[in-house]
């Protein structure tokens, strides 16, 4: 029978309580981050629910009496804005900037919606959810009604990518063959803005629509017969780009997991932070990257 190997735990299994003059931080926040509406839920999240998950530190260093922070840098500003003196921490085994958070997907629109469908479902208010996710009433009943209209193949398309949510407001003016067209073609051009589907909406045949959009004054019809020449040869070339999709992606997931691998190490991020800012800065902007918008 064959030896079980032990496995080695990523963190110390009993967390520490510690100030911020105890925390090194291993990166560069923005000056304009506190302005963010994902800072402000991350903070209204606390300050409603309490923190979810502790900030992730590395061994003690004996010399300065700190602790190197890993993850929760943005955990970290936020608490200290609503007053908190100490912080929970887990300590990692490795002196190693590990987080799942770098290995997870973020939440999409879709998935968003869902959250918040289920969460209304199982009897959260609406009141409870404005204060959680910072947003006013009218923006968490926009959330709940995202996918009202939509067919099920254009929702499955959108479902991992990030919109407005006047993407589908727009769509749901369309019948389900043309919003799944019209999905197709946002996604290849990396563009699911809300000027984007109307310019799609406006150059859609009236037999695919569900009912006549109100006509732009600015927009003649030759232009609109040119827009849906566009479309035709935006939707060719499309088809086109799918053949190269999958070498081009794996190039640069490598790329970018070779940058990851640098940050991990916690060496090269101090040298980083002391010597070059302007590359760890960089640096970490790619590494935090779930999408090719950056």
């Amino acid at each position: 029978m064959t030896e079980m190997t032990p496995i080695s735990f990523a963190f110390l299994l009993k967390p520490l309580s510690l100030p911020s003059e105890k925390l090194l931080p291993s990166k560069i926040l923005s000056t304009d981050l506190a302005k963010a509406h994902k800072y402000r839920q991350i903070r209204e999240s606390i300050r409603e629910i309490g923190l979810i998950e502790p900030l992730s530190i590395g061994p003690l260093d004996r010399k300065t009496g700190t602790h190197f922070l890993l993850d929760g840098h943005i955990r970290l500003m936020a608490m200290k804005e609503l007053g908190h003196i100490e912080f929970p921490c887990l300590v990692a085994s490795d002196d190693e900037t590990y987080t799942y958070n770098h290995r997870i997907n973020r939440l999409s629109t879709i998935q968003e919606h869902l959250m918040i469908r289920r969460a209304v479902d199982r009897g959260v208010s609406i009141e409870r959810l404005t204060k959680v996710l910072c947003l006013d009433t009218t923006g968490v009943q926009k959330r709940l009604s995202l996918l009202d209209g939509i067919c099920p193949e254009a929702a499955e398309l959108l479902k991992s990518r990030s919109f407005s949510l006047k993407v589908t407001a727009v769509l749901r003016n369309m019948k389900p063959t043309r919003q799944v067209e019209c999905a197709e073609l946002m996604i290849s051009a990396n563009t699911l803005t809300m000027p984007y589907a109307r310019s799609l909406l406006l150059a859609t045949a009236p037999e695919l629509l569900l009912k006549e959009p109100r006509k732009s004054k600015t927009i003649t019809r030759e232009q609109i017969a040119r827009m849906e020449k566009e479309m035709k040869s935006l939707q060719s070339n499309y088809k086109a780009a799918e053949q190269t999709y999958g070498d081009d992606m794996l190039n640069l997931v490598l790329a970018r997991g070779y940058v990851v691998k640098l940050l991990e190490n916690a060496q090269v991020g101090r040298f980083l932070m002391q010597y070059q800012p302007e590359v760890l800065r960089e640096f970490t902007t790619l590494s935090q990257a779930t999408s090719l918008d950056f």
